[in-house]
């Protein structure tokens, strides 16, 4: 008869996703993993498979966390524009914010591992997700007449997410956060 398991996988899978997003996917030993999240390597192993299926379930995690983060301040009450600025501005203070930080864990892995077609999968439902909440925000602010009906949402919104993880990138070495706003506000006082 099996034992139980006497771990919380949520945790577990937490640890592994901060572990991977700060070090990347090669820079990650099992050790390291190992240390992150409290289980011994076979444990692990026995729980999650090989490395590589451990890299796919953070990314999963990063899904139902940060990004389900992103369309829920999308999904807010209130002026769509201020709901866009927040959005970028969010992610602005939340690299600022750690003097260490990583930045995107999606960013990231798309540049690490994009040749793995799981990884990219993974990567393509992320940043797809957060495109078509952007475009449901602004053909809402469209209706609304809060933004100009001259472009399509879906045009504007791949704007925006480019915008939106161009910020991502820039902010992990660009620290003046009132550069990184002027961004910001140009962007939305264009819709």
């Amino acid at each position: 008869m099996a034992r139980p398991r006497k771990f919380d996988e949520t945790h577990v899978l937490t640890a592994a996703m901060e572990t991977f997003w700060r070090r990347g996917y090669e820079a990650t030993s099992t050790r390291d993993l190992s240390d992150s999240t409290g289980l011994g390597q076979s444990s692990l192993y026995n729980v999650f498979g090989d490395k590589r299926e451990l890299y796919l379930r953070a990314l999963r995690r990063y899904y139902e966390t940060h990004t389900a983060e992103q369309t829920a301040l999308l999904e807010r009450p209130g002026p769509v524009k201020d709901r866009l600025r927040d959005l970028m501005v969010h992610a602005i203070d939340a690299d600022l914010a750690d003097p260490d930080a990583a930045g995107c864990f999606s960013i990231n892995a798309s540049v690490e591992k994009a040749d793995d077609d799981d990884v990219r999968e993974e990567i393509r439902r992320h940043f797809t997700t957060v495109e078509q909440a952007l475009t449901e925000t602004i053909a809402r602010g469209q209706l609304s007449g809060e933004i100009s009906p001259e472009r399509s949402a879906g045009t504007l919104a791949r704007r925006i997410l480019s915008t939106y993880y161009g910020l991502r990138v820039l902010a992990r070495i660009q620290k003046d956060r009132n550069a990184l706003l002027d961004v910001v506000d140009s962007t939305v006082s264009a819709l």
